[in-house]
């Protein structure tokens, strides 16, 4: 049977599609957009978006594992999250394995932390069984996080966040998708083999990539008023300022062998994924 894959026009999704590829794998791919899949060996492409449960349901039908890569970040996600579990256990999937967030709780610091744990909850009562994978915040973003002038701001403090490669995340997400018995009722917390503070990132990332970075620390009303400028709602500029708060708490800095346990290998470091990309 062919496994369910979403998000595979995106990094992290298509990162794991290109994996089963390579495993000979066949795929179905749900895409709200099918022109933007991915060309792959072995992969039928069908339209589908979460909160359209009839089609979700078609496009499910006959497939007993599926990756669900959570929604981006919306006012709704969570309400198409449900759409989408239930539309995959009434198709009879079997097994999903849901990209979920590292230390989501009802109470996470990170606002979008939450909309992760009643995601994850509610997979537990839909009848199928499951992989929670709990990605830290991803390595390779951290240069997108730096302003034109190179400085990296937000209120962080010299709080440390154990961030992970989006690579680490796909070959996780790949194992367990090819043998998910091996993997049920199993929750995954995703991180870097080291914890950073944003000023030692930014360090790492002046090496590596040849240009200067900085880290300043903004008060809660700098970083406030520096992305009100954006234009955005009001819950998506609390998200936004969530990151640094949550990093600043200590919520998002313990380190686990998880990565390793589930790939046999150890994980990617900063300077690792910087001298990928440079």
């Amino acid at each position: 049977m062919p496994i369910g894959v979403t998000g595979s026009s995106g990094n992290l999704g298509g990162r794991i599609a290109r994996l089963l590829a390579s495993e000979s794998v066949d795929q179905r791919l749900l895409l709200r957009s099918p022109a933007k899949a991915p060309d792959l060996p072995r992969a039928e492409v069908v339209q589908a978006s979460y909160n359209d449960g009839a089609a979700v349901r078609l496009a499910l039908s006959g497939v007993e594992v599926a990756l669900m890569v959570s929604g981006s970040e919306s006012a709704n996600r969570l309400d198409q999250h449900r759409s989408f579990v239930d539309a995959a256990a009434e198709a009879g999937v079997r097994h999903l394995v849901y990209t979920s967030f590292y230390g989501a709780a009802a109470d996470s610091t990170f606002t979008l932390a939450r909309d992760h744990h009643h995601t994850e909850r509610y997979i537990e009562d839909s009848g199928m069984t499951w992989t929670f994978l709990r990605d830290n915040l991803y390595l390779d973003f951290f240069p997108l996080l730096a302003g034109e002038d190179g400085v990296l701001r937000g209120p962080a403090d010299g709080g440390r966040v154990a961030a992970v490669a989006q690579d680490d995340i796909a070959a996780v997400a790949t194992t367990v998708l090819l043998d998910p018995s091996s993997h049920e009722r199993r929750t995954y917390d995703l991180t870097g083999p080291d914890a950073l503070t944003l000023a030692e990132a930014a360090a790492t990332m002046s090496r590596v990539l040849g240009r200067e970075y900085t880290f300043h620390d903004e008060t809660l009303e700098e970083a406030y008023a520096s992305r009100a400028s954006y234009g955005a709602p009001d819950w998506q500029v609390e998200a936004w300022v969530s990151t640094y708060t949550a990093i600043a708490s200590g919520e998002l800095s313990r380190v686990t062998d998880d990565v390793e346990r589930v790939t046999g290998r150890a994980p990617l470091s900063l300077a690792d994924v910087l001298g990928d990309r440079a």
